[in-house]
C-alpha cells in the first residue's frame, strides 16, 4: 500500500508506471463509494496527466511530485473542471482557470484526482455540513472526520490518494487531521497565494496539505509557497528550504497554560500530551506553562469576524451571474432571495445573516471594530511568547471524532475550534501531528504553533516529537 510520496517513487524505482500507480487509487475510490469522500473523481484528466508524466520520467525531466496522486478540497480552482464548495448554489459551475497552489503541483508533475467533499463553503466543523451528504470517518464510519476538509483527510487515512489539499479558516485542515491520524499543516497567513481558492474568510483564509508523515508536508509547502502576482496579500519572503531536516537542540517551548487547565479536554489527550512534555524534558528542552488569559475570547471573536467577512464574500452567489438560479423567482430582487434562500444550506445562512448584523449600522462598532481589537491584543501577546520561547504546543481538538449527528447546538459545534482558531487570529503557522490513539480507538492530535514564516523550524521540531517515545 502506497501511503507516502517516498512509497511512490519506490515503487516507479521498481519498474511501476505512474498510470499504474493512478489505477490503483481509483480502484481503491471505487472500493470506498460509501465514504463520500469524492464529489468527483478526475479519471480522464487524471489518466492523461499519467501519461504525459510516465514519458517525463522516460525522458528525465521530470518534476519533483512525479507520481505524487493528489486530491483537491471542493473549493479549489481547476480549470475546465467543476467546484461547488459543496453546495448547491455553484450548480454546474465550472471553473475558467488554475489557483495558483494546484497549477505549482501539476508543474511539477503531481497528478490531480479529483475534488473531495467538504463543509458547505468551508463553514463547518465536522463535513455534515455538506449539500451532498456528510462523509464517514474511514477509521469508523459511525464517527465524523472532522471539519471543513473532511474529505481531504479521510481521503489521505483512507489511501485513495498519497496527499490532499484542504483549507483553514479556523482549524480546517488541523482539526480533521487529529480526527483522522493524518498530519495537517496550516502555513502563516499569505505563505500559500489564496489565488483560486473559493473566499470564505479572506483575512483567515490558507490552503495546506494533509499527508501521512511530515516530509512529503514539508515538500508540498515548499512547491506550493512563494509570492504570487495574483493575491495582494501573499508574502514576497524567500521559501526555506523545508525539506532539509535539521536537528533542534536547547529548544524553549511554550505550552498554553489554559488548555490543559479547561474542563472539556478529554483526560487521555491530557495525560498522553504531558507525556510528550515529560519526553521532551528528557532530551534537554525547555518547556514551561505560559499562561494566555484570551481563550474564551478567541471563538467569539472568530465568529465575529469570520461571520463578517463571509458576509460580504458570498453576496457574490446571487443567482445572476452563475450557479444555481430559482425557477420560481419573478424579477431581480426575487431571484436574489429565492436563489440563496433555496441554494444555501441552514449553516451558510446562519453566517450570512450573524456577519449581516454584525456589519450593519448600529452594530459595526460594537462587534466588528471591537473584534478586530481583540484581535491584535490576541496578535500581540502571541507575539510576546515568540520573543521567549521557540514554539507553543497545545492540543488540537479537546476530544476524538465525535458521532455523526451528535452535536445539533451550533455552539456546542463551535467551541471544536477552541484550540485551532488561535493560529488563524494571529496568523501562525501550525500543525497537528497524530499523538495516539485512544482507548475508544480513535486517534487524536497535538499541535505546535511557531512564529510567523517558522514553518521550517516548526517542522523540525514536529519530527523531534515522532521521536519521543510514549511507552
Amino acid at each position: 500500500m502506497l501511503q507516502t510520496y517516498a512509497d511512490v517513487r519506490k515503487a516507479i524505482s521498481s519498474g511501476d508506471t505512474v498510470m499504474s500507480i493512478l489505477e490503483g487509487y481509483l480502484d481503491a475510490i471505487k472500493k470506498n463509494t460509501h465514504l463520500n469522500i469524492f464529489l468527483e473523481v478526475f479519471e480522464e484528466s487524471a489518466r492523461a496527466q499519467a501519461l504525459l508524466v510516465d514519458e517525463k520520467i522516460k525522458a528525465g525531466t521530470a518534476g519533483k511530485l512525479a507520481g505524487m496522486v493528489i486530491g483537491i478540497k471542493d473549493n479549489l480552482c481547476y480549470a475546465n473542471h467543476k467546484l461547488s464548495a459543496a453546495s448547491k448554489i455553484l450548480e454546474g459551475f465550472e471553473s475558467l482557470y488554475t489557483g495558483t497552489a494546484v497549477e505549482r503541483l501539476i508543474n511539477e508533475d503531481a497528478i490531480i484526482i479529483g475534488r473531495l467533499n467538504c463543509d458547505e463553503f468551508a463553514m463547518g466543523s465536522s463535513n455534515e455540513n455538506s449539500a451532498f451528504g456528510p462523509v464517514l470517518n474511514p477509521i469508523n464510519n459511525k464517527k465524523v472526520p472532522g471539519g471543513s476538509s473532511g474529505g481531504s483527510a479521510s481521503a489521505v487515512v483512507a489511501n485513495l490518494c498519497t496527499a490532499a489539499l484542504g483549507s483553514d479558516t479556523g482549524g480546517s485542515i488541523r482539526q480533521p487531521a487529529s480526527f483522522t491520524g493524518t498530519i495537517g499543516l496550516k502555513p502563516t497567513y499569505g505563505r500559500i497565494s489564496r489565488h483560486g481558492l473559493i473566499a470564505y474568510a479572506s483575512s483567515f483564509d490558507q490552503i495546506g496539505p494533509f499527508t501521512n508523515n511530515i516530509d512529503d508536508a514539508a515538500l508540498l509547502l515548499e512547491v506550493m509557497a512563494g509570492e504570487d502576482e495574483f493575491d495582494g496579500t501573499v508574502s514576497s519572503k524567500k521559501v526555506d528550504d523545508y525539506s532539509a531536516e535539521e536537528e533542534l537542540k536547547n529548544l524553549k517551548v511554550a505550552v498554553i497554560k489554559e488548555s490543559f487547565d479547561t474542563d472539556g479536554l478529554d483526560a487521555e489527550i491530557k495525560k498522553t500530551l504531558q507525556k510528550t512534555i515529560d519526553g521532551l524534558k528528557a532530551q534537554g528542552h525547555q518547556v514551561d506553562e505560559v499562561s494566555f488569559p484570551y481563550l474564551d475570547y478567541m471563538v467569539p471573536t472568530y465568529y465575529v469576524l469570520t461571520t463578517a467577512e463571509a458576509s460580504s464574500n458570498l453576496s457574490r452567489f446571487d443567482g445572476v451571474h452563475y450557479g444555481y438560479r430559482s425557477e420560481n423567482a419573478n424579477g431581480v430582487e426575487d431571484t436574489y432571495k429565492k436563489s440563496r434562500s433555496e441554494a444555501f444550506g441552514p449553516e451558510v445562512q446562519r453566517r450570512i445573516m450573524a456577519g449581516t448584523f454584525v456589519l450593519s449600522h448600529g452594530y459595526y462598532d460594537a462587534y466588528y471594530t471591537k473584534g478586530q481589537k481583540v484581535r491584535r491584543v490576541l496578535q500581540d501577546k502571541t507575539n510576546e511568547i515568540f520573543k521567549d520561547y521557540d514554539v507553543i504546543l497545545l492540543p488540537t481538538t479537546p476530544t476524538t471524532a465525535f458521532d455523526l449527528d451528535a452535536v445539533k447546538d451550533p455552539i456546542a459545534m463551535y467551541l471544536q475550534d477552541i484550540y485551532t482558531v488561535h493560529a488563524n487570529l494571529t496568523g501562525n503557522p501550525a500543525i497537528s501531528l497524530p499523538l495516539g490513539k485512544h482507548s475508544n480507538g480513535m486517534p487524536f492530535g497535538i499541535q505546535v504553533i511557531a512564529d510567523h514564516f517558522e514553518e521550517k523550524k516548526m517542522l523540525n521540531f514536529s519530527r523531534l516529537l515522532e521521536k519521543i517515545e510514549l511507552n
